[in-house]
């Protein structure tokens, strides 16, 4: 019975030390954001899956307490019209701010998470410009053990982006910068049928253009940036819009 203690002692601080983690999303940006927040299947919805954020303001949340993982991005330049809640770039096609579990249209900037993973509490997260690019955004985790890096996209990348990428608003301007696949639709650009392997799908220009600028994020979809990490146990990971 002696061992059993410590045993007990050791479920208790693992326990609490997850029940204890928080998400923190904060907008440093001059305009408000949506953000949206889609579990992978099998996972459960967290903060009705949207929400508004005001600029300069955040918002936490308790994480899940048990294995989860999901996707979280901004959407920008929305409005209400007849009832009807849309937005120009990430949007999810609900007509309410909540996306209750569906996905973004692209371009986005997603983070990607996998939390309470592996035999330490391990954290995983990435920032993705594999769907485009909409907001700057980083992923920063605080109070962790072992490798647990910032990740993410801090440069503005809407003023130099190529032509063939740019999506334009209402206004003229470029609101979002598109992926060559959804901006050409060519197997070589999506990494599909021949190309869906890393042996046939490479960078192009265009992705490039990406990785130059973020090197530590996602740019294509059988890309692998320097920065892989397991983070064991953060007291809170703050995804944080134009940081």
């Amino acid at each position: 019975m002696a061992s059993f203690y410590p045993l007990l002692f050791l479920f208790l601080f693992i326990s609490l030390s997850a029940a204890s983690s928080i998400l923190t999303v904060v907008n440093n940006c001059p305009f408000p954001v949506w953000p949206a927040i889609q579990p992978n299947s099998g996972h459960i919805l967290l903060e009705g899956g949207g929400f508004f954020l005001p600029s300069y303001s955040h918002r936490s949340f308790p994480a899940p307490t048990a294995h989860w993982s999901g996707r979280l991005w901004a959407r920008t330049h929305c409005y209400t019209h007849n009832n009807h809640f849309s937005c120009a770039t990430g949007d999810c096609g609900t007509g309410k701010v909540e996306c209750a579990g569906r996905g973004g249209a692209p371009p986005a900037t997603l983070a990607q998470f996998s939390l309470h993973h592996g035999h330490n509490d391990l954290y995983s997260y990435a920032v993705s410009l594999v769907d485009g690019y909409n907001v700057p955004m980083t992923v920063t985790p605080h109070e962790g053990h072992g490798v647990c890096p910032v990740v993410g996209c801090k440069p503005d990348l809407l003023p130099k982006c190529p032509a063939a990428l740019q999506m334009k608003g209402s206004s003229g301007h470029v609101i979002g910068c598109k992926s060559a696949c959804e901006a050409f639709g060519k197997d070589e650009f999506c990494c599909r049928n021949h190309y869906n392997s890393p042996q046939t799908c490479k960078p192009t220009s265009y992705s490039e253009y990406f990785k130059k600028a973020c090197p530590s994020t996602f740019t294509y979809a059988h890309d692998s940036p320097s920065l892989m990490h397991d983070c064991s146990s953060p007291h809170e990971l703050k995804v944080i819009f134009c940081h």
